[in-house]
């Protein structure tokens, strides 16, 4: 599968974002999809993952509350709601896509076989 990020930009600490990952292939809806970030000299981290029938979605406690993932599979797109924005939200922002499901594995970059190139979100204060 091929992972296309967009939707990044420029906003002011409080404001909002809506991230798009568009993919191919017949096969999407199968697909546990996630979000991870990666701020400049830090490690790629975990923000968010929503399982394949889209019922069932976990998040990184910095973004609780704060974050929505959200996946519309008859567009093959996951989408990433970000509100209430924070300077240190500040990153390159990754989709990435595994046919697997775990809670637990399922926060680590090695459990996603299939990623998408980086949008960058950067908040201002």
């Amino acid at each position: 599968v091929q992972l296309q990020a967009s939707g990044g930009g420029l906003v002011q600490a409080g404001g909002s974002l809506r991230l798009s990952c568009a993919a191919s292939g017949r096969t999407f809806r199968t697909y546990t999809m996630g979000w991870f970030r990666q701020a400049p000299g830090k490690e790629r981290e975990f923000v968010a993952a929503i399982a394949w029938r889209g019922g069932t979605t976990y998040y990184a406690d910095s973004v609780k509350d704060r974050f929505t993932i959200s996946r519309d599979d008859a567009k093959n797109t996951v989408y990433l709601e970000m509100n209430s924005l924070k300077p240190e939200d500040t990153a390159a922002y990754y989709c990435a896509a595994t046919s697997s499901w775990d809670t637990i594995v399922g926060r680590t970059t090695t459990f996603y076989p299939y990623w998408g190139q980086g949008t960058q979100v950067t908040v201002s204060s």
